[in-house]
């Protein structure tokens, strides 16, 4: 078998990695829970070379993220509840849908749409026929109706990473007025949790503590989003500070003739401070 731009080798090659007794037996015994987790990796690995501008890594994991798509597919085709077809077709239909001012199929004026999105109440009809589909479709198929959630954070994924959700809970709050209206009550409502979790370490309950740091995250994330300042960004940016530094410091003490655990803490320190001066916020 070679490799092909055509998806449909891709395909064939996933269908025989799970053909029973010739195909792999590591990919045989996969499911979609022990997939999910390396979804995920892969999405993040995509966000991680677009982020090192590689264009040539990001090719490669946008492959890696797709076999992903291919490989749920593929064993949902297996239950007899759907295939990649479908999942194309699917997605096809909901960006037509989605997008009736670039595909006629309805009359639209320039202060409709923007490039900041559709007009609401567009957005919200075409949302409700998308769930009146979706409820004709399950029915059709003798499935469940889904579990009717009317809260404004129903949307908001729970598997998404803690500090996404943290801060797409708190616009959908913030959308309908639950909201400070002063970054600086953000910041003393930091305060406070910080001074409650000083209580708590001194108590020295764990869960309790583990508790306190979570407010004290959610309150940090809330400052973020009052300056419009994405918190996973800020973060990866401190991460990427302290990976410099960092290695900095391992190569001052490897021409030293000393690893990091053959040092002192003062030598790290001293080696760490230079690492700032040379490498400034």
């Amino acid at each position: 078998m070679k490799p092909s731009r055509d998806i449909n080798r891709l395909l064939e090659i996933m269908a025989a990695l799970r053909t029973p007794q010739t195909g792999c037996p590591w990919d045989l015994e996969q499911d979609f829970r022990s997939i999910a987790p390396y979804t995920i990796e892969e999405a993040y690995e995509v966000a991680d070379a677009i982020e090192r501008d590689d264009m040539d890594d990001l090719r490669l994991e946008l492959g890696d993220l797709l076999l992903q798509s291919v490989y749920h597919a593929r064993m949902a085709e297996e239950e007899g509840a759907f295939d990649f077809g479908d999942v194309v077709e699917g997605i096809t239909a909901k960006m037509i849908r989605r997008h009736p001012h670039v595909f006629g199929s309805e009359d639209v004026t320039a202060d409709q749409y923007s490039a900041s999105g559709m007009a609401k109440g567009t957005w919200e009809r075409i949302k409700a026929e998308e769930q009146a589909e979706d409820a004709r479709r399950r029915q059709e198929k003798g499935l469940p109706p889904k579990r009717a959630d009317t809260s404004i954070l129903a949307d908001v994924p729970k598997t998404l990473p803690a500090l996404l959700v943290a801060l797409k809970l708190q616009k959908k709050a913030g959308k309908v007025g639950f909201d400070w209206n002063d970054y600086r009550l953000v910041l003393y409502k930091i305060e406070e949790e910080l001074s409650e979790l000083k209580e708590e370490t001194e108590a020295g309950d764990r869960h309790r503590i583990e508790d306190e740091i979570g407010d004290l995250l959610f309150s940090v994330v809330n400052l973020a989003r009052h300056f419009d300042i994405d918190p996973e960004i800020a973060l990866r940016g401190t991460n990427t500070k302290f990976r410099k530094r960092f290695n900095f410091m391992e190569n001052g003490l490897s021409d030293a003739g000393k690893t990091p655990e053959q040092a002192s803490l003062d030598e790290m320190e001293m080696l760490w401070q230079a690492a700032k001066a040379k490498q400034p916020d």
